[in-house]
Parts: C-alpha cells; sequence; structure tokens
C-alpha cells in the first residue's frame, strides 16, 4: 500500500471513531492532513463520518480547491489551511461536536482552568474562539488567532477543533478534551473545581518539554489558569441568598 492509501485509511479511520464515540452525528465534522506544500487531504461534504471509504477521501489545495476526488470538498475547509499556514508543525486538523465539550463552547465557558495535570502537560488548556458563521472566512479567522498557541479550541456555538503531527495526534487530543469537559462538568455540579497552584502549572510545563518532548505552544502566556496563590486553590462559593443573608448579619452585629 502507497503512502497516500495509507493516509486515506487513517482518514477513514478517524472518522469511525468520531461518529463511534458521539463526537459527530449525521454528516458533522470533518478532518485533513497536509500532503505538502500546497496540497491537503480530507473528508468530504455530505458524507457520515462513520462511513467513510477512501474512494470518498479528497484532496485539494490551501485555497480549498478541490483538485482530486469525485465528492465535495467540505465546506468547512477553510478552517484547515487557516491552520496551516499560522502552523507550519501542524500535520493534521480534526474538527468535530463532541456533546460535553460543545456545552461548554455553546455556554461560552472556555477549558482553561488548571485542574488537571494531564491536561496541562497534553494541551495546556482549551481556550474559546470567537464565534464566526460556519463555512465562513470569519470562522477561519478566529481559529488563526487561537492555534498559533493552542492545540486545542473551543469554538463558540459550534463545537471544538484539535491539531497534532498527524491524524491520530489530533484525534487524541479531541478525546482529551470531551474528558477534560466531562471532569469539568462534574466537579462544578460538586461545588467547583480545585485550582492547581502556579508554582505546580510551571512545572508540569517544563514536564512537558523536558520529560515528554511535546512540542508546540502549551496554551499561552494566560492560560491554562492557576489558582490566584500558591497552596491549595481553595475557593469560597456563595449564592445570592446566602451572600445578601451573611451581609444582613455583619449589618446587625456593627448594630449592637
Amino acid at each position: 500500500m502507497s503512502t497516500f492509501d495509507r493516509l486515506k485509511e487513517d482518514v477513514c479511520e478517524i472518522g469511525r471513531r468520531l461518529y463511534r464515540n458521539g463526537y459527530v452525528a449525521a454528516m458533522e465534522g470533518n478532518a485533513s492532513i497536509r500532503l505538502g506544500e500546497n496540497e491537503v487531504m480530507s473528508t468530504p461534504a455530505g458524507v457520515c463520518k462513520g462511513y467513510l471509504t477512501p474512494s470518498m477521501i479528497v484532496t485539494c489545495d490551501m485555497e480549498g480547491r478541490k483538485l482530486q476526488g469525485e465528492l465535495r470538498v467540505s465546506t468547512e475547509i477553510q478552517m484547515h489551511p487557516a491552520v496551516y499556514r499560522a502552523r507550519p508543525d501542524v500535520r493534521a486538523v480534526v474538527h468535530a461536536h463532541p456533546p460535553k465539550s460543545t456545552g461548554f463552547a455553546v455556554a461560552g465557558v472556555p477549558l482553561n482552568k488548571a485542574v488537571l495535570a494531564e491536561v496541562v502537560v497534553t494541551l495546556g488548556c482549551v481556550p474559546l474562539a470567537q464565534y464566526g458563521t460556519p463555512s465562513t472566512q470569519e470562522l477561519a479567522d478566529s481559529v488563526d488567532r487561537l492555534v498559533r498557541t493552542s492545540d486545542g479550541i473551543l469554538l463558540s456555538n459550534h463545537g471544538a477543533l484539535t491539531v497534532g503531527k498527524d491524524i491520530y495526534d489530533a484525534y487524541y487530543k479531541m478525546e482529551v478534551i470531551e474528558h477534560f469537559a466531562e471532569i469539568s462538568l462534574i466537579s462544578r455540579q460538586l461545588g467547583g473545581e480545585r485550582l492547581l497552584p502556579r508554582q505546580e502549572v510551571s512545572r508540569l510545563l517544563d514536564l512537558r518539554q523536558k520529560v515528554y518532548q511535546l512540542q508546540g505552544p502549551p496554551g499561552g502566556e494566560a492560560c491554562p489558569v492557576p489558582a490566584e496563590a500558591e497552596g491549595d486553590g481553595d475557593e469560597i462559593r456563595l449564592t445570592r441568598r446566602e451572600l445578601v443573608d451573611l451581609i444582613a448579619e455583619a449589618i446587625r452585629e456593627v448594630d449592637r
């Protein structure tokens, strides 16, 4: 099997994993591999990613114009060349709509807190891109700004996007984002996350490069967000009613 044919098989396998794990539904999602200076292999438009075959895979140039294949190029292909231009180290892009992380994207909440050591090492954090209409340059521009410092991004009211050294690397980062989103959601239901202190975040980012030998941006200077001060990161949360009662009690104490 040639390298070109093997890469087509890889794209099909990633499509099956996305569909099987519920990260896409119906015709949603897309994935691509950069083949060269001006050539990208991509999933096509209008096909369920769980049932891709190698003959369905298309190639296009960095402007999104089809070069080879029977089907149409994905309508959201513009995001992919934007990533490749911004990040020469990236060789693959995966875009999907995993439910929990997309829930954060719809709520306008980035996954940018330092709460899981594994996520800090793998991704740094997952920022939230400004909303851009799907299939437009506006969306590509919103991705361009953040992908320079992040390997995983939430797309406002849309989904998630990950990048990697190959298509499996990009896919595994999508798994990490969805797992991170699920844990974050549960922890917030239980009262809120306990953030890692700044010193520990620095150590983890150092491990990322020196021990795990992971290259690429760790999330930008302001990301991930550590605890306010070094320590255990305890956080007190009050409801509006509890805050009102606390203030009223303080006033009563002063008046005595």
